[in-house]
């Protein structure tokens, strides 16, 4: 009997078979979930319906998380579909390749700061303002960060910055919803994802985690989906405004 039988789950991020919010997912309906989905665009609709066709989802909803009215959207759509459920796991960044290729100092600009932190890192929040009132006691809300919001990597610019507000995001809002609402970040090391090839010299990363990290490998999103899937569950019920790596042990190590 899977440990999130009867719980109900919403994924934001999932766009291909690659993508760490589908590992997730994959673990979560193994574990007994009941999952719902979004699209950022109307025209991704059937693919990520194909994407997830063997998890049995019967919930698919528009949501482009770049503006409130969106996600309230989403909120009125899901609680037509759900009285109430119990977590939502947040896999969405953004930002234009073009700045993840050239110098930092160089290349940022107000207006990819202010669009990469509203997608990346205020959604996670909004959604938890509009949500919560629909939340059951005992939910989770997860996100997705990584190493590069603590550490200066070569490329990474300013995601590292997005991810440093997540981050944050997540402290305080485990402390403005606790009790009844766990908050939570996974931080996992590179995986190949349609995001992750527009870092450039991205597999020299993967190179330099498998060299260095304790395990001497890269991971996997079936290994994030596991630690989500527990983290989403009540076998973490202790557990809460806290990052917690998948990365094989390489944010422990020095270089």
């Amino acid at each position: 009997m899977g440990f999130l039988l009867n719980k109900k789950i919403l994924i934001i991020g999932v766009y291909n078979k690659f993508s760490i919010a589908y590992g997730i997912a994959k673990s979560m309906y193994y574990q007994g979930a009941t999952l719902a989905f979004t699209y950022q665009k109307k025209k991704y609709k059937k693919k990520i319906k194909y994407v997830t066709k063997n998890f049995n989802s019967k919930i698919f909803l528009h949501c482009n998380l770049k503006n409130d009215n969106n996600i309230k959207n989403l909120f009125l759509k899901l609680k037509k579909k759900w009285v109430f459920f119990d977590g939502i796991v947040h896999s969405v960044a953004y930002l234009n390749k073009k700045y993840l290729k050239k110098n930092y100092v160089d290349s940022i600009t107000k207006k990819a700061f202010k669009k990469s932190h509203e997608i990346g890192s205020y959604s996670f929040v909004s959604l938890a303002k509009y949500f919560k009132c629909i939340l059951n006691k005992n939910s989770t809300l997860l996100t997705v960060s990584y190493l590069g919001s603590k550490r200066c990597f070569l490329n990474y610019n300013l995601m590292g910055l997005v991810k440093a507000s997540l981050e944050s995001n997540v402290r305080y809002m485990s402390y403005s919803l606790g009790p009844h609402i766990r908050v939570n970040a996974i931080s996992p090391g590179p995986v190949k994802t349609i995001s992750s090839y527009k870092i450039n010299n991205f597999k020299n990363l993967l190179y330099l985690y498998k060299k260095i990290s304790p395990l001497k490998r890269n991971i996997s999103i079936d290994e994030i989906g596991n630690v989500a899937s527990f983290l989403m569950s009540d076998l973490s019920s202790g557990i809460t405004g806290q990052v917690i790596y998948v990365d094989g042990g390489f944010n422990i190590m020095g270089l």
